[in-house]
């Protein structure tokens, strides 16, 4: 259900937290691990995840302010289970979501009290 993925795919930006106890509740989807968040990393909603054949794979971020990154997909941003231990307590998230490290937001120059920012 994720749009097509091109160079001008347009996508919802959040905020998320990789290390062992935050907000992304168990470790990556990709690697079974857990991911500093100094690391450029993102989850990608389920249709863009695509049953992990994104993992390990850069992705280029871009903001409405011009400013880009390239951050690596370690996880899957759940679009169709939620609202349990697994996922934080979160509801499934849309799906058209890039969950992004504080890394990511740094490099785009956003401001992470906002928590959800348009990207392409």
């Amino acid at each position: 259900c994720s749009p097509l993925v091109s160079s001008s795919t347009r996508a919802v930006l959040t905020l998320n937290d990789f290390s062992r106890g935050g907000d992304g509740g168990g470790p990556s989807e990709c690697d079974g691990n857990y991911h500093d968040n100094s690391n450029p990393v993102v989850a990608l909603s389920t249709g863009w995840y695509n049953h992990g054949s994104r993992c390990f794979k850069m992705i280029r971020i871009t903001a409405n302010n011009g400013r880009s990154v390239n951050a690596q997909v370690v996880d899957e941003r759940d679009s169709v289970n939620g609202c349990d231990a697994e996922h934080s307590g979160q509801p499934p998230c849309r799906n058209n979501v890039v969950d992004g490290s504080q890394a990511v937001w740094d490099a785009l120059g956003l401001n992470t009290d906002v928590g959800v920012e348009d990207v392409t």
